[in-house]
């Protein structure tokens, strides 16, 4: 039995399977470097004080550490788990790094809800999800996380024709 979905014209079905077999072909290892890149990109931006926006969030979240140093020492863990990222041989000690960290990154809800909620406290139950901007910067690594465990669950194959990993 034909499992495939096919389109109408033969004509745009042939262009349908060329790309959707380009995208499966290519679409993780695409998924592993975006991620390696967003992680680079915004820990470099900690690296130099006052260029990140999101440097006044990352140091008020953690009260307990010294901010000088615990955002160099983030940004230099998101650089490293974004640099491991981009080579496939070493996407599981990134992948480590980034489950260590991920937590972490939700902390802000938490410590700081005031800073991620329009409304807090809370007035009606929709409140939650009333996100100011930071609160939209925290959420969105929900996708950090799915993508990852995208990766995650290619580690242990081999690329091949059908798919380059």
């Amino acid at each position: 039995m034909d499992d495939l979905v096919r389109l109408p014209s033969p004509f745009l079905d042939r262009i349908d399977d060329r790309l959707a077999r380009w995208l499966r072909r290519n679409g993780v290892r695409m998924l592993r470097y975006a991620i390696g890149v967003v992680f680079v990109w915004f820990g470099a931006l900690k690296l130099v004080p006052g260029l990140s926006p999101a440097e006044a969030l990352v140091r008020d979240v953690v009260p307990f550490v010294d901010p000088d140093l615990f955002v160099p020492v983030l940004a230099v863990w998101e650089v490293l788990i974004g640099a491991l990222l981009l080579f496939r041989p070493t996407a599981r000690i990134a992948l480590l790094l980034l489950v260590l960290q991920m937590p972490g990154t939700f902390l802000p809800f938490v410590v700081l809800p005031e800073v991620c909620f329009t409304n807090w406290p809370f007035q009606s139950p929709l409140d939650v999800f009333a996100l100011t901007l930071e609160g939209q910067y925290i959420v969105k690594n929900i996708v950090l996380v799915a993508a990852g465990m995208v990766v995650g669950g290619t580690v242990r194959r081999a690329s091949s024709a059908e798919q380059r990993l």
